[in-house]
């Protein structure tokens, strides 16, 4: 490789880096708003946003902001001496698994750059993903042949009042008469707008979260409904039109996020990059 090609290529990685960086913020400032709703209220550190109670169902622990823990501190005296312990006396990672409640079975910690090894601590990976970056504008992608064209005519707008949230969750997953983990005052907050998509007889079959922050807007909870294949409506749909109704909403703004599976193939279908791993550690007990 020479030398403009090196350049070009280490040029790609740091950009990635920061796009990771980003979408890792992004992520902990959703976390953050899931867990305000339900009355818990973390902390953001330079190197991780962490809550010292247990998190709402499905919402981490804590979310890493760097690949770099910070040292922890303490007040312990050393040796008979007051102040900080001496550093390298205990390691970062003792830092981060101390703001947590590790006592409680269920807790979670979201490693953004997937580089820690929480094994010791008693934890399990319970899911891997990818970091996905799309620039703004958005590109303009043909839909794939294969990807199922809508039968029936397929709208999308934003949730505006408490009243639209159980049809969203429904539609999302969550148990009959239950929001899952969203709480209507999340549709208060000025970062976070609800996303659906309804069928012309008022069905919602597909849908997503997306949180503005300074210099990104976050898409999570993307969703296709079961039922959305009476509609012709395939996880493909589900992306090209959810990115184009937030490139109309915030056309400055790059959009952030994580996905695996078909929804990782859909996302990249629709002009999305993966820009680095993650890795969510669980601990059972």
């Amino acid at each position: 490789m020479d030398g403009a090609g090196t350049t070009s290529a280490m040029a790609d990685v740091t950009g990635q880096a920061t796009w990771v960086r980003a979408a890792a913020r992004n992520n902990a400032e959703w976390c953050a708003a899931v867990c305000r709703a339900h009355g818990v209220n973390g902390e953001f550190g330079d190197d991780a946003w962490t809550s010292s109670r247990r998190t709402p169902p499905l919402y981490p622990d804590a979310v890493t902001l760097t690949d770099r823990l910070a040292p922890p501190t303490s007040t312990e005296p050393e040796s008979g001496r007051s102040g900080t312990v001496r550093p390298g006396s205990l390691s970062p990672l003792t830092g981060l698994l101390s703001r947590i409640d590790t006592v409680c079975p269920g807790c979670s910690v979201k490693d953004s750059f997937a580089c820690l090894d929480l094994t010791p601590a008693g934890f399990e990976v319970l899911f891997e993903a990818q970091w996905i970056h799309r620039p703004a504008p958005a590109p303009t992608v043909q839909a794939p042949a294969s990807a199922h064209t809508p039968t029936y005519q397929i709208t999308w707008d934003a949730l505006t009042t408490p009243d639209d949230l159980p049809a969203w969750a429904s539609a999302w997953g969550a148990g009959p008469g239950d929001c899952g983990p969203f709480r209507p005052e999340l549709l208060a907050d000025d970062a976070t707008t609800f996303l659906r998509a309804r069928s012309a007889d008022g069905r919602v079959v597909a849908g997503a979260v997306a949180t503005v922050s300074a210099s990104v807007v976050g898409l999570s909870n993307v969703f296709t409904a079961p039922e959305a294949d009476a509609y012709g409506y395939a996880p493909r749909n589900t992306w090209a039109a959810c990115l184009a109704t937030v490139a109309a909403r915030w056309p400055r703004l790059p959009v952030v996020g994580y996905e695996s599976g078909a929804d990782l193939e859909a996302a990249v279908a629709n002009g999305c990059r993966t820009v680095g791993p993650l890795r969510v550690w669980w601990r059972r007990a």
